[in-house]
């Protein structure tokens, strides 16, 4: 009995201590809403400034845990920004780098267009009105071309035509790029014997030449001589576009004072200008290895001297990969645009060599105070095509017999360019 009253003791002391653990828990189950707690949460309040400081410290942390060093990191972002950058121009350069159009197209599709006004123009519409539109469109062309400043001055004591080329502005685009590599060309027509050229400007649409350039010709010459002054576009792996060309006949100048003054530049229709023919015989014996070259004669010669005649001579290379191996040349013949030569000249060229080689005539027009000047150039063999290569598969395909072609000649530019081509 007294074991179960001091159970019973027990049980009573600990009753009263349960509203005593609600107490003491309640403060801790309503601790979030006490007010000292309010005041502590606007420091959680979401802004973008906390968020860019947070995700940069992010990706720093996360860098800096990357298993590569930090230069190779900075290497793959600059080669990023270095494709992109490429991108972007090759973009730019596609969209605004297109070459400008030569100059027979837009006259052609000027000619359509005027036609398309004519044909489907309003009844009211005058012929006169669309021909004028079509002007209008010609001189804005023409305008585009640019315009150059030169200087002329005549020295009476020493017979010297003094030609200045100053500069030139707003020239034509002629490149990808949208400029030029203009340079200026000045002769005196009709010899065109004497030529100068000015040096070329790189990547330059107004370009600053100042040279000068000096004739040396009688006065009582001069009236009857035009002076020509033509900008060209320099191209290093094919022919120079000409831009446009100032001509001034002497006679209208009045040189008892010096000149100088702007002109823009005129538009220049492309006539290929016909240099002449030559007329040349091959002959190759396979088994002797001897190549036998015969120049026969020219018909048509461009004229090259002041009388309207040329002093033509004709000059044969024999070369291989671009190296001369041998070279011969003919007689002069005196004032004449259709000489006959019949002169051969022979080479020794094994048989494993003869499809490797190639045969180039020039003819020149002989001067005995200056330099002799080319008339045309042409070639047969190695690289040759057109009439060049059928006349030497005819030779080949005809041993020991002579067989004769003519040529008709091109400018020396053209087949020097063809000359290093590689063959297709």
């Amino acid at each position: 009995m007294k074991l179960l009253r001091d159970g019973v003791r027990v049980r009573r002391a600990a009753e009263p201590a349960e509203p005593e653990s609600e107490e003491a828990t309640e403060p801790t189950h309503h601790e979030p809403t006490h007010p000292e707690h309010h005041h502590k949460h606007p420091h959680t309040e979401h802004h973008p400034g906390h968020d860019y400081t947070h995700m940069k410290e992010k990706f720093m942390n996360e860098l800096g845990h990357l298993p590569i060093p930090m230069w190779a990191v900075a290497a793959i972002v600059v080669l990023v920004l270095v494709l992109v950058a490429c991108c972007l121009f090759c973009a730019f350069k596609k969209c605004f780098g297109k070459k400008k159009k030569p100059k027979k197209v837009r006259e052609r599709k000027t000619g359509r267009r005027r036609k398309t006004k004519e044909g489907e123009g309003e009844p009211g519409e005058k012929e006169g009105e669309v021909k004028k539109e079509g002007g209008e469109e010609e001189e804005k062309e023409q305008e585009k071309l640019g315009k150059l400043e030169f200087s002329l001055d005549y020295n009476f004591t020493d017979s010297q035509l003094i030609v200045g080329i100053l500069q030139a502005q707003d020239l034509a685009a002629m490149d990808m790029g949208g400029t030029s590599d203009p340079y200026v060309k000045v002769f005196l027509l009709p010899d065109k014997k004497k030529k100068y050229e000015t040096k070329v400007q790189r990547k330059n649409l107004c370009p600053v030449f100042n040279e000068t350039f000096i004739f040396k010709i009688p006065y009582a010459e001069l009236g009857g001589k035009t002076l020509v002054m033509q900008v060209f576009d320099f191209d290093r792996f094919s022919k120079h576009d000409m831009i446009g060309d100032i001509k001034i006949p002497m006679n209208s100048v009045d040189l008892g004072q010096p000149l100088q003054q702007w002109r823009d530049l005129e538009s220049v229709e492309k006539e290929e200008e016909k240099l002449g023919d030559v007329c040349i015989s091959l002959r190759y014996v396979p088994t002797a290895g001897k190549l036998t070259v015969n120049i026969m004669e020219a018909k048509n010669l461009k004229k090259m001297d002041v009388g309207g005649l040329s002093d033509p001579y004709v000059k044969i290379v024999l070369q291989q990969n671009g190296k001369r191996i041998k070279k011969k040349k003919t007689t002069v013949k005196k004032n004449t645009l259709n000489p006959y030569f019949n002169e051969s000249f022979s080479f020794d060229v094994p048989f494993e060599q003869i499809q490797k080689v190639q045969v180039v005539i020039t003819v020149y027009d002989y001067d005995k105070l200056g330099s002799n000047d080319p008339i045309g150039k042409t070639f047969m063999g190695y690289g040759a095509t057109g009439v060049g290569l059928r006349h030497w598969s005819d030779m080949l395909a005809n041993p020991r017999r002579p067989v004769a072609q003519w040529h008709t000649l091109m400018p020396e530019e053209e087949v020097e360019a063809a000359l290093k081509a590689k063959p297709r």
